[in-house]
C-alpha cells in the first residue's frame, strides 16, 4: 500500500460506511483494484474508527445524555424507565449478538468470509432483503402508513432483534447500516428511526472491533501507521458529511437506489472475478 492507496481507501470508507452498500466490501474490492491486495480486516476495522468517531461527534448531545441518565438510573437518581436510561440498556443489549458472534467466529470473519464470491452473493442477496423491507415500509394500511414506530416505541425484544440484524454485517457485503435498517423496517419502524438507531447501535461494536484489531497492525510488515492515520482521518471527515446527508435523505426518499447499486456492483465484481481481474481470496 502507498499513500495514494491509503487516501483512496479512506475516502471509500467514509463514503460507504453509513450507506446500506457495505463499506467492508468496497474497501476489499477497491484495495484489490489498487494494488492486488485486500487491505485486510484490521485495516478495515481501524479506519472504521474514523467514521464511528463522526457518529459520536454528530450525536454527541444525545450520547452524553444517554450515558448520564444510564449511570444515574443505576444509583436510583432517576427512574430506570427514563427514556434515555432505557436507550442505554437497549444499546447494550443490542450490542451483545455481534459481540458474541464476532468473538466466536473471528477466524472465519478475518479469512474465510472475506472471499469475494461470498461478498457478491451478499451484495445481491441482501439487496433483495433491503428491497422487500423498503417496499413494506412504503405500504399503507387503510390509508395509514404501515411503518409508524419511532425510537420511543423501541422494546427490549426489538432491541435484541436489531442486534441480530446488525450481526449479519459480520459477513462482508451485508452492510451494518443495511442490516439494522432493514431489520427496523421489517419491525415497523420509520426510515428515520431505523437509520438513527443503526448509528447509535453501531458505536460499541465498531469501537470494540477497531480497538481489538489495533494489536494486529504491529505484526503486519506492510502496515504503515501514517497511512492508516491519514485514511482514518479522511474517513472521519467524509463520514460526518454522509451522516448529515443520509438523515435528510431518508426523511423523504426510499432505499431503492441503493438496492439497484448493490445489484450492479455484485454483477461487476462477478465479471471481474471471472476474468481474473479480482481474486476471491487476495492476501493482505
Amino acid at each position: 500500500m502507498n499513500w495514494l492507496d491509503a487516501i483512496v481507501l479512506g475516502v471509500v470508507q467514509g463514503l460507504t460506511e453509513f450507506l446500506p452498500i457495505s463499506s467492508s466490501a468496497h474497501v476489499s474490492i477497491v484495495g484489490q483494484l489498487l494494488g492486488g491486495h485486500d487491505p485486510g480486516a484490521a485495516f478495515t476495522a481501524i479506519t472504521q474508527l474514523g467514521t464511528e468517531t463522526a457518529v459520536v461527534l454528530y450525536f454527541a448531545k444525545d450520547i452524553g445524555r444517554i450515558i448520564k441518565h444510564w449511570f444515574l438510573s443505576l444509583f436510583g437518581k432517576i427512574p430506570r424507565n427514563d427514556p434515555d436510561a432505557r436507550m442505554g440498556w437497549l444499546i447494550i443489549i443490542g450490542s451483545v449478538p455481534i459481540g458474541v458472534l464476532g468473538v466466536l467466529f473471528q477466524d472465519a470473519i478475518d479469512h474465510t468470509l472475506r472471499n469475494l464470491w461470498i461478498t457478491v452473493a451478499m451484495l445481491a442477496g441482501f439487496g433483495v432483503v433491503i428491497w422487500i423491507a423498503d417496499a413494506m415500509a412504503s405500504r399503507r394500511v387503510n390509508g395509514v402508513p404501515r411503518n409508524t414506530k419511532t425510537l420511543a416505541d423501541l422494546s427490549w425484544k426489538d432491541g435484541l432483534l436489531y442486534g441480530l440484524w446488525q450481526a449479519c454485517a459480520l459477513v462482508p457485503g451485508v452492510s451494518r447500516s443495511g442490516g439494522t435498517i432493514a431489520g427496523g423496517l421489517f419491525m415497523g419502524y420509520t426510515r428515520e428511526a431505523a437509520a438513527r438507531y443503526s448509528f447509535l447501535l453501531a458505536i460499541p461494536a465498531v469501537f470494540a472491533s477497531g480497538l481489538f484489531k489495533l494489536k494486529d497492525i504491529p505484526g503486519d510488515p506492510n502496515a504503515n501507521w501514517g497511512m492508516i492515520a491519514v485514511a482514518t482521518l479522511l474517513a472521519f471527515a467524509i463520514g460526518l458529511a454522509v451522516i448529515h446527508w443520509l438523515l435528510r435523505y431518508v426523511s423523504t426518499h426510499n432505499f431503492k437506489p441503493f438496492v439497484i447499486y448493490r445489484w450492479i456492483l455484485a454483477a461487476v465484481v462477478a465479471v471481474l472475478l471471472l476474468n481474473g481481474t479480482l481474486h476471491p481470496l487476495a492476501q493482505g
